[in-house]
């Protein structure tokens, strides 16, 4: 490993294949040394799971020493990473960037977002990058420069305790995003349908539809925040026994 140099640990839960996490590690190549574990197929909504009735299998991809493969959930790479696989505990942790949102109640699904919060629960800075459309073709590279500003401030000067940055983008050009906000988790809910099928055997599958519902009308809110433009940052706590000050990382976006 080259001296000086971050270690950096780059997961998602679309799988290794996704063209966001392509893009993301190759953001963070330029920043510092990068790990890569991710899962083998795409693990949206998997949340805080973990595998536990089944091994999980890890191999790394094209016979490169830093990149893994991992059968299990995002927040299973999460664990194996730093348990197993990198040369110490990395300086920082990026998951995404993921296809889809995840912001307001999606954040409670979140693969994406929960494999950040488990490498926090590790003591590692971490933060969630998610993009609002959910095109494999989308094309990121205007985010560059704001990815890097972030990751590198975060690698700077850390974060306070417990916090992990859930940063969602919104599905416009870059050219007309309006800047950045810190929020808070705007209110929300999915408008659910289950769609039921019969096969030849008389067997009964389910299909899980709906829409998404969110309260874009609160201005200090990534709902709000994302539906007029902004670049959303909302610091996350898997401990209720701090107090969540969203003020606390306005550093973090005093450029923008």
């Amino acid at each position: 490993m080259k001296k000086n140099k971050p270690l950096i640990l780059v997961v998602n839960d679309d799988g290794i294949v996704s063209p966001g996490i392509k893009f993301l590690i190759e953001v963070m190549e330029k920043i510092g040394h990068v790990f890569v574990v991710a899962p083998s197929l795409n693990r949206s909504g998997a949340s805080h799971s973990m595998t536990l009735s089944t091994d999980i299998f890890i191999k790394k991809m094209n016979n490169q020493d830093n990149y893994f493969i991992c059968s299990g959930t995002p927040v299973d790479c999460v664990k194996v990473a730093v348990s197993k696989l990198l040369p110490k505990l990395p300086d920082l942790c990026v998951s995404g960037i993921n296809h889809g949102s995840n912001h307001s109640i999606n954040s409670l699904y979140s693969g994406t977002l929960h494999a950040a919060m488990e490498a926090n629960i590790k003591g590692v800075p971490a933060i969630s990058f998610s993009h609002l459309n959910y095109s494999e073709n989308i094309n990121f590279d205007d985010l560059e420069d704001i990815i890097t500003s972030i990751s590198q401030k975060v690698l700077d000067y850390g974060l306070p305790k417990s916090l992990t940055l859930n940063i969602n983008f919104p599905d416009v050009p870059f050219a007309n995003m309006k800047g950045v906000r810190v929020c808070k988790q705007a209110s929300g809910y999915w408008d659910e349908e289950f769609v039921k099928t019969q096969n030849k055997q008389s067997k009964i599958f389910y299909s899980i539809r709906g829409q998404f519902i969110c309260d874009n009308t609160e201005k200090n809110t990534d709902g709000w925040a994302l539906k007029n433009n902004f670049i959303s940052i909302v610091p996350v706590s898997f401990n209720s026994d701090l107090p969540l000050d969203i003020n606390a990382i306005n550093y973090l976006v005093n450029d923008f």
